[in-house]
């Protein structure tokens, strides 16, 4: 792993990549590593990055000290900004990228989407607003990128009651979303960082098609070869079982999904208009993904 203290970016202006151990952040890395683009990753814990590519250049850094990341921006021509700490300190961490970077990419929410779905008052969206506010506010080139919901979250939701007894209980069942693919998400990120063009650009991504919760249970079950069960949970319950510090997080996807039940979810093809192909569906995330709802690397044999 080549680190600032033994490597610099001798061979072209570098891409920062913050977030760069996470789900997207470390997709986004993977993705420019194989096209050779040049990648300094900014971690919070050097030994996070252990698991990188060794020709990624890491750099020890966080966003809530923003002094820190005077050493990951010398040589900077772009930014991929993931926010992942309080809004304090955002204003001195965006003057400080916008001083170096020539552009920012920022993976933000469809907030100003005219959908109920991404219409309801949330705290992530408040600061995904003013994060975007200040990054405009500095002049420097952007573009906003706004994944939907991921399909990935059947992951945290479902697993357990998969690999218990197949029945999934959970509230509105009938509200639709349109899952997209989190590689699908890192494949437009790292299109726009190796591109020089999408200043001002403001991208919703989506996957290609709105299915209702219970739909994306069955889809799990064709995809495993299982029978698997939906059952409705009132509200009320499901806010019960969450953790208090989930209560937020709750309250919001609780508003999100009674707001879009009876109307198709919001969907774009953004992907395949950036990518040239179409964008991956459910059913091929689940079925890509399905040893990990079952644990077994044969699921349906």
């Amino acid at each position: 792993m080549a680190t600032m203290e033994d490597t610099t970016s001798t061979q072209g202006s570098a891409v920062l990549v913050t977030g760069a151990t996470g789900r997207i952040g470390r997709a986004v890395v993977d993705q420019l590593t194989e096209t050779g683009t040049p990648i300094r990753a900014l971690v919070r814990r050097p030994e996070s990055a252990a698991t990188l590519p060794a020709t990624v250049e890491t750099v020890t850094g966080d966003l809530t000290v923003p002094e820190s990341l005077d050493a990951a921006l010398p040589g900077i021509d772009t930014v991929f900004l993931v926010w992942t700490a309080p809004p304090q300190t955002a204003p001195a961490v965006v003057d400080r990228l916008a001083a170096h970077a020539q552009r920012i990419v920022y993976l933000s929410a469809p907030h100003r989407t005219p959908h109920p779905f991404f219409q309801q008052p949330n705290p992530m969206a408040a600061l995904h607003a003013e994060v975007e506010r200040l990054i405009a506010a500095t002049g420097v080139d952007s573009t906003i990128v706004r994944p939907g919901m991921f399909a990935s979250n059947a992951l945290s939701w479902w697993t357990a009651a998969i690999r218990a007894d197949g029945v999934v209980r959970w509230p509105y069942g009938a509200a639709e979303t349109a899952p997209v693919d989190d590689r699908d998400v890192a494949e437009v990120i790292a299109h726009i960082l190796r591109d020089g063009g999408h200043a001002g650009g403001d991208h919703v991504l989506t996957g290609p098609e709105s299915l209702t919760q219970a739909d994306q249970v069955r889809v799990i079950g064709d995809a495993l070869g299982r029978q698997l069960t939906f059952e409705e949970m009132s509200p009320d319950e499901f806010r019960r079982q969450a953790p208090e510090a989930a209560r937020p997080a709750v309250d919001m996807l609780l508003a999100a999904w009674n707001a879009a039940t009876g109307r198709p979810a919001y969907v774009t093809s953004t992907v395949s208009d950036l990518l040239g192909r179409p964008a991956r569906t459910f059913h091929q995330w689940v079925t890509d993904h399905a040893t990990s709802f079952t644990g077994d690397p044969h699921p349906t044999e």
